[in-house]
Protein backbone atom coordinates (compact mmCIF):
# COMPACT_ATOMS: atom_id res chain seq x y z
CA UNK A 1 0.00 0.00 0.00
CA UNK A 2 3.15 2.42 0.64
CA UNK A 3 3.77 2.36 -2.66
CA UNK A 4 0.76 2.92 -4.07
CA UNK A 5 0.27 6.47 -1.75
CA UNK A 6 3.52 7.65 -2.68
CA UNK A 7 3.12 6.97 -6.42
CA UNK A 8 -0.01 8.68 -6.13
CA UNK A 9 1.43 11.77 -4.33
CA UNK A 10 4.32 11.80 -7.18
CA UNK A 11 1.79 11.97 -10.02
CA UNK A 12 -0.53 14.48 -8.15
CA UNK A 13 -1.81 17.28 -10.04
CA UNK A 14 -2.61 14.97 -13.14
CA UNK A 15 -6.29 14.43 -14.06
CA UNK A 16 -5.46 10.88 -15.59
CA UNK A 17 -3.66 8.27 -17.42
CA UNK A 18 -3.67 10.36 -20.29
CA UNK A 19 -2.68 13.55 -19.26
CA UNK A 20 1.32 11.49 -18.79
CA UNK A 21 1.46 11.34 -22.42
CA UNK A 22 3.73 13.84 -23.97
CA UNK A 23 3.73 14.58 -27.77
CA UNK A 24 7.11 12.72 -27.99
CA UNK A 25 5.18 9.54 -25.89
CA UNK A 26 2.05 9.78 -28.43
CA UNK A 27 3.99 9.30 -31.23
CA UNK A 28 6.52 7.19 -30.06
CA UNK A 29 4.07 4.64 -28.62
CA UNK A 30 2.35 4.46 -32.03
CA UNK A 31 6.15 2.77 -32.95
CA UNK A 32 5.18 0.02 -29.92
CA UNK A 33 7.25 -0.38 -26.79
CA UNK A 34 11.12 -1.77 -27.08
CA UNK A 35 11.62 -5.26 -27.20
CA UNK A 36 14.44 -7.72 -26.38
CA UNK A 37 15.14 -11.26 -27.68
CA UNK A 38 14.78 -13.96 -25.19
CA UNK A 39 17.96 -15.96 -25.55
CA UNK A 40 17.04 -19.55 -25.60
CA UNK A 41 14.36 -18.91 -28.58
CA UNK A 42 14.70 -15.18 -30.31
CA UNK A 43 10.94 -14.32 -29.00
CA UNK A 44 10.84 -10.35 -28.85
CA UNK A 45 9.41 -9.66 -25.36
CA UNK A 46 8.40 -5.98 -24.33
CA UNK A 47 10.77 -4.71 -21.65
CA UNK A 48 7.81 -4.01 -19.24
CA UNK A 49 5.79 -6.05 -17.66
CA UNK A 50 3.55 -6.44 -14.74
CA UNK A 51 4.14 -7.85 -11.05
CA UNK A 52 1.51 -8.93 -9.17
CA UNK A 53 2.61 -9.42 -5.27
CA UNK A 54 0.16 -8.20 -3.28
CA UNK A 55 -2.13 -5.44 -5.86
CA UNK A 56 -3.73 -8.90 -7.04
CA UNK A 57 -4.60 -10.62 -3.92
CA UNK A 58 -8.28 -9.48 -3.52
CA UNK A 59 -11.28 -10.49 -3.50
CA UNK A 60 -14.88 -11.33 -5.60
CA UNK A 61 -15.63 -7.64 -4.86
CA UNK A 62 -16.00 -5.70 -8.40
CA UNK A 63 -14.59 -2.30 -6.94
CA UNK A 64 -11.51 -4.53 -6.30
CA UNK A 65 -11.22 -6.09 -9.34
CA UNK A 66 -12.66 -3.68 -11.84
CA UNK A 67 -8.80 -1.19 -11.72
CA UNK A 68 -7.53 -3.83 -11.93
CA UNK A 69 -9.12 -5.32 -15.49
CA UNK A 70 -8.45 -1.58 -16.41
CA UNK A 71 -4.70 -2.26 -15.11
CA UNK A 72 -4.43 -5.45 -17.65
CA UNK A 73 -5.98 -3.66 -20.86
CA UNK A 74 -3.74 -0.22 -20.28
CA UNK A 75 -1.42 -2.89 -20.14
CA UNK A 76 -1.61 -4.63 -23.38
CA UNK A 77 -2.65 -1.19 -25.21
CA UNK A 78 0.40 0.64 -24.42
CA UNK A 79 3.09 -2.29 -25.63
CA UNK A 80 3.05 -4.26 -22.63
CA UNK A 81 2.97 -8.20 -22.34
CA UNK A 82 4.26 -10.52 -19.43
CA UNK A 83 2.87 -10.81 -16.45
CA UNK A 84 4.40 -12.41 -13.34
CA UNK A 85 2.48 -13.77 -10.59
CA UNK A 86 3.08 -17.12 -7.73
CA UNK A 87 1.21 -19.44 -5.47
CA UNK A 88 2.67 -17.49 -2.70
CA UNK A 89 0.61 -14.31 -3.83
CA UNK A 90 -2.95 -15.18 -2.27
CA UNK A 91 -5.56 -14.95 -5.10
CA UNK A 92 -3.34 -13.44 -7.68
CA UNK A 93 -3.84 -16.68 -9.94
CA UNK A 94 -7.10 -17.20 -9.55
CA UNK A 95 -8.07 -13.18 -9.88
CA UNK A 96 -5.52 -12.93 -13.16
CA UNK A 97 -7.44 -16.38 -14.66
CA UNK A 98 -10.55 -14.62 -13.78
CA UNK A 99 -9.85 -11.45 -15.68
CA UNK A 100 -8.28 -12.79 -18.76
CA UNK A 101 -11.04 -15.70 -19.21
CA UNK A 102 -13.33 -13.31 -21.41
CA UNK A 103 -11.20 -10.44 -21.67
CA UNK A 104 -9.79 -9.34 -25.53
CA UNK A 105 -6.00 -9.35 -24.13
CA UNK A 106 -6.24 -13.16 -23.11
CA UNK A 107 -4.06 -14.73 -25.71
CA UNK A 108 -2.04 -11.36 -25.66
CA UNK A 109 -0.35 -11.51 -22.65
CA UNK A 110 2.84 -14.09 -21.62
CA UNK A 111 1.84 -15.63 -18.02
CA UNK A 112 4.68 -16.48 -15.89
CA UNK A 113 3.94 -18.11 -12.25
CA UNK A 114 6.14 -20.17 -10.10
CA UNK A 115 5.87 -23.26 -7.94
CA UNK A 116 6.55 -22.99 -4.52
CA UNK A 117 6.82 -25.89 -2.09
CA UNK A 118 9.02 -28.67 -1.41
CA UNK A 119 9.60 -32.53 -2.91
CA UNK A 120 8.17 -33.58 -6.97
CA UNK A 121 4.95 -34.74 -6.21
CA UNK A 122 3.97 -31.31 -4.31
CA UNK A 123 5.65 -29.16 -7.13
CA UNK A 124 3.27 -30.80 -9.86
CA UNK A 125 0.32 -30.14 -7.75
CA UNK A 126 0.58 -26.77 -6.83
CA UNK A 127 1.98 -26.39 -10.97
CA UNK A 128 -1.35 -28.20 -12.30
CA UNK A 129 -3.43 -25.97 -9.10
CA UNK A 130 -1.79 -22.75 -11.22
CA UNK A 131 -2.40 -23.70 -14.37
CA UNK A 132 -6.64 -24.14 -13.18
CA UNK A 133 -6.58 -21.28 -11.14
CA UNK A 134 -4.77 -19.03 -14.20
CA UNK A 135 -7.51 -20.37 -16.61
CA UNK A 136 -4.81 -21.94 -19.18
CA UNK A 137 -3.65 -25.18 -21.29
CA UNK A 138 0.05 -24.21 -21.42
CA UNK A 139 2.26 -21.66 -19.39
CA UNK A 140 5.17 -19.46 -20.64
CA UNK A 141 6.86 -19.08 -17.72
CA UNK A 142 7.08 -21.35 -14.85
CA UNK A 143 9.70 -20.53 -12.43
CA UNK A 144 10.98 -22.00 -9.31
CA UNK A 145 10.36 -18.96 -6.39
CA UNK A 146 13.14 -18.21 -4.69
CA UNK A 147 15.17 -21.14 -5.04
CA UNK A 148 12.69 -23.67 -2.98
CA UNK A 149 13.92 -27.57 -3.78
CA UNK A 150 14.91 -25.94 -7.08
CA UNK A 151 16.95 -29.12 -7.88
CA UNK A 152 13.92 -31.39 -7.76
CA UNK A 153 11.30 -28.62 -9.65
CA UNK A 154 13.84 -27.89 -12.72
CA UNK A 155 13.72 -31.36 -13.41
CA UNK A 156 10.23 -31.51 -13.24
CA UNK A 157 10.00 -28.20 -15.56
CA UNK A 158 12.50 -29.51 -17.83
CA UNK A 159 10.34 -32.52 -18.59
CA UNK A 160 7.15 -30.00 -18.97
CA UNK A 161 8.72 -28.04 -21.70
CA UNK A 162 9.57 -31.40 -23.89
CA UNK A 163 6.02 -32.31 -23.30
CA UNK A 164 5.01 -28.61 -24.37
CA UNK A 165 2.99 -27.81 -20.96
CA UNK A 166 5.46 -24.76 -20.17
CA UNK A 167 7.31 -22.83 -22.66
CA UNK A 168 10.39 -21.02 -20.83
CA UNK A 169 11.65 -22.69 -17.27
CA UNK A 170 13.09 -20.18 -14.88
CA UNK A 171 14.86 -19.39 -11.34
CA UNK A 172 14.04 -16.72 -8.70
CA UNK A 173 15.20 -14.63 -6.02
CA UNK A 174 14.85 -11.19 -4.85
CA UNK A 175 17.81 -10.71 -1.94
CA UNK A 176 21.18 -9.71 -3.36
CA UNK A 177 21.91 -12.41 -0.78
CA UNK A 178 21.08 -14.72 -3.21
CA UNK A 179 22.91 -13.64 -6.25
CA UNK A 180 25.82 -15.66 -5.86
CA UNK A 181 23.83 -18.98 -5.84
CA UNK A 182 21.58 -17.93 -8.82
CA UNK A 183 24.99 -16.97 -10.81
CA UNK A 184 25.86 -20.72 -10.05
CA UNK A 185 22.84 -22.45 -11.17
CA UNK A 186 22.43 -20.49 -14.44
CA UNK A 187 25.74 -21.49 -15.27
CA UNK A 188 25.40 -25.02 -14.99
CA UNK A 189 21.74 -25.53 -15.60
CA UNK A 190 19.89 -25.38 -18.82
CA UNK A 191 16.97 -22.74 -17.97
CA UNK A 192 15.82 -20.08 -19.91
CA UNK A 193 15.29 -17.00 -17.21
CA UNK A 194 16.36 -15.69 -14.22
CA UNK A 195 14.59 -13.52 -11.88
CA UNK A 196 16.07 -11.42 -9.16
CA UNK A 197 16.38 -7.63 -7.65
CA UNK A 198 18.10 -4.92 -8.97
CA UNK A 199 17.49 -0.81 -8.65
CA UNK A 200 19.68 2.14 -9.10
CA UNK A 201 20.36 2.03 -5.44
CA UNK A 202 20.52 -1.75 -5.09
CA UNK A 203 23.12 -2.51 -7.99
CA UNK A 204 24.78 -5.89 -6.72
CA UNK A 205 23.51 -7.52 -9.63
CA UNK A 206 26.18 -5.58 -11.39
CA UNK A 207 29.18 -7.66 -10.40
CA UNK A 208 28.95 -10.34 -11.86
CA UNK A 209 24.88 -11.98 -12.17
CA UNK A 210 23.98 -9.56 -15.08
CA UNK A 211 27.16 -10.49 -16.72
CA UNK A 212 27.06 -13.80 -16.74
CA UNK A 213 23.05 -14.19 -17.41
CA UNK A 214 24.11 -12.54 -20.76
CA UNK A 215 27.32 -14.38 -21.48
CA UNK A 216 24.75 -17.90 -20.84
CA UNK A 217 21.94 -16.79 -22.90
CA UNK A 218 19.86 -16.45 -20.44
CA UNK A 219 17.04 -13.59 -20.24
CA UNK A 220 16.38 -11.51 -17.20
CA UNK A 221 13.30 -10.60 -15.51
CA UNK A 222 14.12 -8.00 -12.55
CA UNK A 223 11.84 -7.30 -9.56
CA UNK A 224 11.60 -4.57 -7.07
CA UNK A 225 12.59 -2.34 -9.44
CA UNK A 226 11.40 0.83 -6.85
CA UNK A 227 12.57 -1.51 -3.91
CA UNK A 228 9.13 -1.65 -2.19
CA UNK A 229 8.35 2.19 -3.01
CA UNK A 230 11.44 3.60 -1.13
CA UNK A 231 12.69 5.58 -3.86
CA UNK A 232 9.22 7.37 -4.62
CA UNK A 233 10.19 8.73 -0.63
CA UNK A 234 13.35 9.79 -1.66
CA UNK A 235 12.56 11.93 -4.61
CA UNK A 236 9.25 13.17 -2.94
CA UNK A 237 9.07 16.86 -3.84
CA UNK A 238 11.93 17.27 -6.29
CA UNK A 239 12.05 18.21 -9.61
CA UNK A 240 13.10 15.77 -12.67
CA UNK A 241 17.12 17.80 -13.76
CA UNK A 242 16.42 18.64 -17.17
CA UNK A 243 18.97 16.59 -18.93
CA UNK A 244 15.78 13.45 -17.87
CA UNK A 245 14.13 14.30 -21.43
CA UNK A 246 17.27 13.49 -23.27
CA UNK A 247 16.06 9.91 -22.19
CA UNK A 248 12.78 10.63 -22.70
CA UNK A 249 12.00 10.43 -18.85
CA UNK A 250 8.66 12.13 -18.03
CA UNK A 251 8.66 10.78 -14.23
CA UNK A 252 10.79 9.56 -11.51
CA UNK A 253 9.28 5.81 -12.08
CA UNK A 254 10.40 6.47 -15.74
CA UNK A 255 14.19 6.97 -14.30
CA UNK A 256 13.88 4.34 -11.96
CA UNK A 257 13.00 1.69 -14.77
CA UNK A 258 15.08 3.13 -18.02
CA UNK A 259 18.17 3.06 -15.25
CA UNK A 260 17.19 -0.92 -15.38
CA UNK A 261 16.40 -1.18 -18.61
CA UNK A 262 19.44 0.11 -20.16
CA UNK A 263 21.47 -2.57 -18.86
CA UNK A 264 21.70 -5.08 -22.08
CA UNK A 265 21.35 -8.23 -19.91
CA UNK A 266 18.16 -6.91 -18.82
CA UNK A 267 15.26 -8.65 -20.97
CA UNK A 268 12.00 -7.02 -18.79
CA UNK A 269 11.30 -5.47 -15.31
CA UNK A 270 7.81 -6.22 -13.65
CA UNK A 271 7.10 -3.14 -11.39
CA UNK A 272 3.78 -3.79 -9.44
CA UNK A 273 0.55 -1.68 -9.16
CA UNK A 274 -3.01 -1.76 -9.12
CA UNK A 275 -3.22 2.06 -10.37
CA UNK A 276 -4.14 2.26 -14.04
CA UNK A 277 -2.40 5.65 -13.92
CA UNK A 278 0.75 3.93 -12.76
CA UNK A 279 0.77 1.23 -15.22
CA UNK A 280 0.40 4.11 -17.75
CA UNK A 281 3.56 5.76 -16.29
CA UNK A 282 5.42 3.01 -15.83
CA UNK A 283 4.54 1.63 -19.45
CA UNK A 284 6.23 4.77 -20.76
CA UNK A 285 9.55 3.76 -19.41
CA UNK A 286 9.64 0.77 -22.26
CA UNK A 287 9.49 3.56 -24.93
CA UNK A 288 11.54 6.23 -26.43
CA UNK A 289 15.41 6.46 -25.43
CA UNK A 290 17.32 4.73 -23.19
CA UNK A 291 20.64 5.98 -21.21
CA UNK A 292 23.81 5.29 -22.95
CA UNK A 293 27.04 4.90 -20.08
CA UNK A 294 26.89 8.82 -19.19
CA UNK A 295 23.39 8.52 -18.47
CA UNK A 296 23.24 6.01 -16.11
CA UNK A 297 26.40 7.44 -14.54
CA UNK A 298 24.40 10.72 -14.62
CA UNK A 299 21.31 8.75 -12.74
CA UNK A 300 23.38 6.97 -10.31
CA UNK A 301 25.04 10.63 -9.23
CA UNK A 302 21.73 12.43 -9.08
CA UNK A 303 19.83 9.44 -7.01
CA UNK A 304 23.07 9.59 -4.59
CA UNK A 305 22.94 13.04 -4.01
CA UNK A 306 19.39 13.02 -2.89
Amino acid sequence: MAERITRREALLGLAGAGLLLSSYAWKDMQKGMNTRPIPSSGEQLPLVGLGTWIQFDVGNDSTERQPLTEVLNLMVQQGGKLIDTSPMYGRAEEVIGDLTSASAVREKLFYATKVWTTGEAAGIRQMDESMRKMQRKTMDLIQVHNLTDWKTHLRTLQRWKAEGKVRYTGITHYTESAHAQLEQILKTEAIDFVQFNYSIRVRNAERSLLRAAQDKGVAVIINEPFEKGSLFSLTKGKALPAWAADYDIQSWAQLFLKYILSHPAVTCAIPGTSSPRHVVDNMLAGHGALPDEKGREKMVALIGSL
